[in-house]
């Protein structure tokens, strides 16, 4: 059939996809042990039957991009390595069309609420804008303006620092969810939270060592910062599915493959800006009629609140955008360095 390949079923495994010695020798060494696989993925005996076969375009094994034994051509998640960005593409968009009722109410209470709440403390705690006059008619801060700026940016640090382990609940949370549907799994917003919750502190840890080494990077001369940014994008979901060195993998990832996963990450990077500008935007914009200092007031407070949580309602595409596709964008980096599917990932986050 086009766009599949046959190969002889394993004994007890009818339907199953397999592969040989060829295709150990293509992928590399890979664990024999069937015991220790999910259920709906096959390790066939060392020097079993080849498949037979190819995909469309790559008449011969071997041509790169071509054969890829153990790979399924319509895994919900893993875009097999030929697919290209449209594969990618579409693995996403059938993840939002999946998950959206799940992901929203994830994303609203674990990513847009915290933003509102730094907005908020932002209003609240801005130094006066009311410059005074020297005797030459030059404008003169105000005498507390830089200690109230310190105060600003320490208190959004450090609400920024305990806010972490939120945020990364809504990562594992949303994870979890899209991987478990496209297993075929029913999820719950509750027991979504359940694994988020046990896997908050460990990826809260760890996006802190990713800020400091992106941190760092802006501070030389930027790029190298950007290139941090690049190259950590997925460490993420390498700690949810591998619990092992993130930092160090997902430069890995981005080293052996840069052009792919510079694309897929440059692609993710946009909607967030984009949805980032449009929340910025608004907030901008609609805080004009409340003044400078709107929290002196009731009345403009309340005003400011509201324009304020409306704003980061506003960005929460962009972060469905960013979770979904730096999840594909890992699933189709672990296709490129060995069959997996959905089944296998699904049990690999616990």
């Amino acid at each position: 059939m086009p766009g599949q390949f046959a190969a002889p079923a394993p004994p007890g495994q009818p339907g199953q996809p397999g592969y040989g010695a060829y295709g150990q020798q293509h992928w590399g060494a890979y664990p024999p042990d069937p015991a220790g696989q999910p259920q709906g993925w096959v390790w066939p005996a060392a020097g079993g039957p080849a498949p037979v076969g190819t995909y469309p375009g790559h008449p011969l094994p071997g041509q790169p991009y071509g054969w890829h034994p153990g790979v399924d051509p319509n895994d919900p998640l893993v875009t097999p390595p030929y697919a290209g960005i449209a594969g990618w593409f579409s693995r996403c968009t059938g993840a939002v069309r999946r998950g959206w009722r799940q992901l929203l109410p994830i994303m609203l209470l674990t990513q847009a609420l915290p933003a509102a709440v730094i907005s908020v403390l932002s209003l609240t705690l801005a130094p006066s804008d009311q410059f005074g006059t020297g005797p030459d008619g030059a404008p003169i801060l105000p005498d507390q303006y830089f200690p109230d700026l310190l105060t600003l940016y320490g208190a959004v640090f450090v609400v920024s620092l305990l806010l972490g382990p939120v945020q990364a609940t809504g990562w594992a949370a949303g994870s979890w969810v899209v991987t478990r549907q496209a297993a075929g799994e029913a999820v719950g917003i509750g027991a979504a939270f359940r694994y988020g919750l046990r896997r908050a502190l460990g990826l809260w840890g760890w996006n802190i060592v990713a800020t400091l080494l992106i941190t760092v990077g802006l501070l030389f001369c930027v790029v190298p910062g950007i290139y941090a940014m690049f190259a950590l994008a997925v460490a993420g979901p390498v700690y949810l599915f591998e619990r092992d060195n993130p930092i160090g993998r997902s430069f890995q990832m981005l080293h052996r493959r840069f052009g792919m996963m510079v694309g897929r990450v440059a692609l993710v990077a946009v909607a967030l800006v984009v949805g980032s500008v449009i929340g910025g935007m608004v907030e901008l914009l609609g805080q004009l009629p409340f003044g400078t200092q709107p929290m002196d007031s009731a009345g403009t407070a309340v005003g400011a609140v509201a324009v304020a949580v409306l704003s980061a309602a506003l960005v929460t595409p962009a972060y469905l955008a960013q979770l979904v596709g730096l999840l594909v964008t890992y699933a189709e980096q672990r296709a490129q360095e060995g069959p997996v599917n959905t089944a296998r990932l699904a049990a690999e986050l616990g």
